[in-house]
């Protein structure tokens, strides 16, 4: 990583403002899913560990001002569990009380800000809000990989006013989708799902020219089939995105040595898809009305075949829709590919991370991304406003 990290500065006594992602599933007072704290905790110990005083600042949802189901309450509480330290909590993210209360701070003691979109001022980069936020801190990190594509004001307009460090998580997240992106140990795989063929498109256009064999599953599949001539009867298509659609494929043709690989056997469903409305056929036999809704099992095998040589691979994008049973067999199914490679393998945030957490395979994973939109964007060869603010190593 280019920019400096917690490890090129002294931290000693230091006001840290942290800003961490937080954003995470509660229900009823209690955290759903920790991944993202628990992946925020060697930043946290490592500044503990060099006596800095923490501040940490996050939002949760999109609240249109203040919002107590929305509070970061919850969150202080469960890192308190997972940290096994008080984690003191402020009643707003700005202001004297806050000002006074990181102030107060010993090294080694963590302050929790309460949520920082509670101010519409947060989402609209505002300075004189950025400049109330930097009061908080001596120094700013930044550690939240799932808002690097954010131009918000506790992401890039407090940088303005405070010197900004990367943490271990953004460093962590960075170092490993830049494997993938910059020049990745080749055979290089690509597996892509999801809704949306414009973004896909956009990573496709970056790295087809550095990919070997490329994966694609979802209803993003569904539009690369249909460029192909092939009726998909009820099936989701993006039809902006057939012009795109084609254009890789024969891109991957004039190239040469890549291989696209389309579902051959899908799984539809009629209507609801009630018992006896389900059922595994070829992509040439989707029956009118039907709609695709998962990869079959001679779809999970070609890919398993393609991606058997692989050294890299990215997988962005479930390969079906995973929410729903028995739709979520051909997404489960990848991430078992994935966990028995050879291979550097990176999984996309959001839906993607969310497949392996569920198939269990999180540890046999290289690198699982905190932050969907965030490992789009740079997949895509985009910069992240959050880490081009940071101070250059």
């Amino acid at each position: 990583m280019k920019k400096k990290t917690i490890r090129d500065v002294d931290v000693q006594s230091k006001r840290v403002l942290l800003r961490v992602d937080y954003n995470v599933q509660v229900d009823n007072g209690r955290v759903v899913d920790d991944m993202r704290l628990v992946e925020s905790l060697p930043t946290i110990r490592a500044l503990r560990d060099a006596g800095a005083c923490i501040i940490l600042c996050s939002h949760q949802g999109r609240p249109k001002g203040v919002d107590h189901s929305l509070s970061n309450a919850p969150i202080a509480r469960h890192l308190t569990q997972l940290l096994g330290i008080p984690i003191k909590m402020t009643v707003d993210c700005i202001g004297p009380e806050a000002e006074a209360a990181s102030c107060a701070l010993n090294p080694g003691e963590i302050l929790m800000l309460e949520n920082i979109r509670f101010h519409a001022e947060e989402e609209e980069n505002d300075d004189e809000f950025s400049l109330a936020l930097s009061r908080l801190g001596d120094i700013y990190v930044n550690d939240a990989f799932g808002t690097a594509h954010r131009a918000h004001a506790s992401i890039v307009g407090v940088t303005k006013y405070l010197p900004a460090y990367a943490g271990l998580l953004l460093e962590r997240e960075i170092d490993y989708l830049s494997r993938v992106t910059d020049d990745p140990e080749r055979p290089f795989g690509i597996i892509l799902g999801g809704s949306k063929v414009s973004d896909k498109i956009g990573i496709l256009e970056h790295l087809v020219g550095k990919a070997d064999v490329i994966c694609i599953g979802g209803a993003i599949a569904n539009t690369f089939l249909k460029a192909r001539g092939i009726d998909v009867a009820d099936s989701l298509v993006e039809n902006d995105g057939l012009a795109g659609a084609r254009y890789i494929m024969a891109l991957a043709e004039h190239t040469g040595g890549i291989e696209i690989v389309l579902p051959s056997d899908v799984v539809v469903a009629f209507g609801n898809a009630e018992e006896g409305h389900v059922r595994t056929v070829s992509v040439a036999q989707v029956p009118v009305n039907w709609r695709i809704l998962d990869v079959g099992a001679g779809t999970v095998q070609s890919f398993a075949t393609a991606l058997q040589p692989v050294k890299t691979v990215v997988w962005n994008g479930p390969v079906g829709l995973f929410e729903r049973q028995p739709f979520d067999r051909g997404s489960l199914a990848v991430a078992r590919i994935l966990s028995e490679l050879r291979a550097t393998t990176v999984v996309g945030g959001g839906e993607t991370a969310a497949v392996v957490n569920r198939a269990g395979l999180a540890s046999r994973i290289s690198h699982i991304s905190t932050g969907g939109g965030a490992s789009l964007q740079m997949l895509q060869g985009k910069s992240l406003p959050a880490v081009d603010v940071l101070l250059d190593a």
